[in-house]
């Protein structure tokens, strides 16, 4: 294996590797930052490039691109409540209250040193677990990701401000909503009112946009201008963000670790990673109160989540040619078309291709963190563009960005309603984070416990049967039952003060 690694970083002799390592890395920034596009999509569009370029050229330009995208999507969900990416979400949460505190570059700065560390630790689990790991994860069966999924919604209680009872409806609302379209196994229309745009269900970059982005865009125009927030600038060069990450080390540790295993997990993914890892975060934070609010911590553990998804994601795609991701799926593609097949004997025929991957993810963290720190106090003054331009420029990146997602006014006009939801939603407390949570997981909840039931013969109690669905159930069930105890023995201690 030394010797694998060492044949990765001699790729790095060839000026071609280091142009489309840099090259990669920028147009990842950018299409990560735009709302609407993501790593996918940016993926997608880089691969008739690399037609001509060397197999280990393109791979690494494009693996750059998917890793810094990931990042990206932290710049506009920090700076304008728009993420650019799924996986951001949880990032805006907190690093949009910090920018309207002033403090946007610090929420920047932690976010892109966060990532870089999740990376970086995360590519060193991916050399160490890569194929024991994906082989555990293809012996995940229907129960178990039915089990998976289910503890993602318990956590929806953890995520949810105020009141419980209002997360669970949100929740439910996201619920509804992820099973507009056909009926998996029997290609029934549901909830589709015969339009066949419905049928592939509601796109997801459209609802994203329009329950956070154009909902953010109404309550601007209804509170009208404001004094304009003059941020703080980090003091103290390169050291300053370091010194914030040093105090954040466990998280972003913790974090790094649910990231890659939850990546590790075809179909997981890096936004639920960041989900799971924000709510673990908050459950153990000193002070969970500032979640949601401006807490740092959020926005560490959500960016050293998604991001060390990323390495997790490729696990099973470079050990078994299974796609962890979405993008990891666009990625084969992108292999197949130089006549590399991923899988396990891709370590064997073609050892540079995983290994220079390897040492690009170790390599690219400096030149991402570089690229990221040097844009931090111009990323900043976008916060001090007047509201009222902030607000035309966030609704103009929705309708764009809506659009580009499937090239048809369709998406537009889900944006459109999901926008006047979510500002409902809003006006009225209810969290917008179950709903979304909500979406991403219903799919796969559904869809595994039929399977799983349709298996059995309708016997229930095969979810009962795997010790690792047992597991997570309880789990689950934990997740539920304990923000109620908690309620009640505050009551409990309220009724006493009272009767004292």
């Amino acid at each position: 294996m030394l010797d694998h690694i060492l044949l990765g970083f001699s790729a790095f002799g060839d000026p071609m590797i280091w142009a489309a390592l840099v090259f990669g890395a920028l147009m990842g920034y950018l299409i990560g930052a735009i709302p609407g596009l993501g790593p996918s999509l940016g993926v997608a569009l880089l691969i008739p490039f690399t037609y001509g370029l060397d197999p280990v050229v393109s791979i690494v330009g494009l693996v750059a691109l998917y890793a810094a995208a990931e990042y990206g999507g932290a710049i506009s969900g920090v700076l304008i409540n728009s993420p650019g990416t799924a996986a951001a979400v949880a990032t805006a949460w907190d690093g949009y209250p910090l920018t309207k505190q002033g403090r946007a570059s610090e929420a920047l700065g932690v976010s892109i040193l966060a990532s870089g560390v999740g990376i970086f630790l995360s590519t060193a689990f991916l050399i160490a677990t890569a194929v024991p790991l994906s082989e555990f994860a293809l012996r995940f069966g229907p129960t178990e990701y039915f089990a998976l999924a289910l503890v993602g919604l318990s956590l929806v209680a953890g995520l949810s401000e105020g009141s419980p009872m209002k997360g669970a409806v949100a929740m439910g609302i996201g619920l509804a909503l992820a099973t507009i379209g056909l009926d998996v196994q029997t290609g029934v229309p549901r909830f589709t009112g015969g339009e066949p745009e419905f049928f592939e269900g509601l796109p997801l970059v459209p609802v994203l946009l329009g329950l956070y982005a154009l909902s953010e865009v109404l309550i601007m125009i209804e509170d009208g201008p404001a004094d304009k927030v003059r941020n703080t600038l980090l003091t103290g060069g390169m050291a300053a963000p370091f010194r914030l990450v040093g105090k954040l080390k466990v998280v972003i540790l913790r974090s790094t670790v649910i990231g890659y295993f939850v990546g590790v997990i075809p179909g997981a993914g890096a936004s639920i990673a960041s989900f799971i890892s924000y709510a673990v975060s908050k459950r153990f934070s000193k002070t969970p109160e500032l979640f949601g609010k401006g807490a740092i911590e959020g926005v560490a553990s959500s960016e050293s989540a998604n991001n060390s998804a990323v390495s997790g994601a490729l696990a099973p795609l470079l050990a078994l040619g299974i796609p962890g991701s979405a993008t990891t799926a666009v990625l084969i593609g992108a292999l197949n078309i130089h006549g590399i097949q991923p899988g396990p004997l891709l370590f064997t025929r073609n050892p540079e291709i995983p290994y220079t991957i390897f040492a690009s993810l170790w390599i690219g963290v400096p030149v991402m963190v570089l690229i990221g720190l040097l844009g931090i106090r111009l990323w900043a003054q976008v916060a001090n563009i007047p509201r009222p331009a902030i607000a035309a420029i966030v609704a103009g990146i929705c309708f764009v960005g809506a659009y580009a997602s499937e090239n048809s006014m369709f998406p537009v006009w889900v944006m459109l309603a999901c926008g006047i939801m979510g500002y409902v939603l809003r006006k009225m407390r209810f969290p917008l984070a179950p709903v979304i949570l909500a979406m991403v997981l219903g799919e796969m909840m559904e869809t595994n416990f039929r399977r799983a039931l349709i298996t059995a013969r309708g016997d229930w109690t095969v979810f009962f049967t795997s010790p690792l669905t047992v597991v997570l159930l309880v789990v689950a069930a934990l997740a539920f039952l304990l923000p109620g105890i908690a309620i009640l023995r505050s009551l409990s201690r309220r009724v006493r003060r009272a009767q004292t």
